[in-house]
């Protein structure tokens, strides 16, 4: 199997999104005294006591302005938690968030959607992302929580 990396969301990009968001919103920091966020600056869950905050993030629409794609009606932007503060990032290799439904949504190079996949078992997530990729066609792949439809990192091909 081809080494695959989640993508969080970039340094960068999450200075941008707590100043303006991608809807146009100044983010809203809370304290988070339960804990378990989807952190999407550091692909882990919150601990309690950690400032968050819930912004607006188009991931397709910036990943086009970086390769020169149009997604057209793809472009979307939905809710994403991130630090409030300076977050150094993941730590380790493994994919994150594997342990429950996810659906695996493909993109091709151009931003067009290619497909998706329901994975239901957490056994079945990294078989599923090496199918994907089996495509020649998908440039990439969001996965996004079933029961939301959350987007919570993306895996480029190698």
């Amino acid at each position: 199997m081809t080494h695959r990396t989640a993508r969080p969301v970039p340094p960068p990009v999450l200075g941008e999104l707590l100043v303006t968001d991608d809807a146009g919103r100044p983010a809203a920091p809370v304290t988070d005294d339960e804990g378990g966020a989807p952190l999407r600056c550091c692909l882990r869950r919150s601990r309690p006591g950690e400032r968050v905050a819930l912004v607006s993030y188009a991931p397709l629409r910036r990943w086009a302005a970086e390769t020169g794609a149009d997604p057209g009606a793809y472009d979307e932007q939905g809710p994403v938690f991130i630090h409030a503060e300076e977050c150094a990032g993941p730590k380790g290799a493994e994919l994150p968030f594997t342990d429950a439904h996810r659906t695996l949504r493909r993109y091709s190079a151009d931003g067009r959607i290619l497909g998706g996949r329901l994975v239901e078992a957490p056994e079945d997530f990294a078989p599923a992302l090496t199918e994907a990729f089996t495509d020649p066609e998908v440039a990439l792949v969001h996965v996004r929580a079933v029961e939301y439809g959350c987007f919570l990192y993306e895996v480029r091909r190698d």
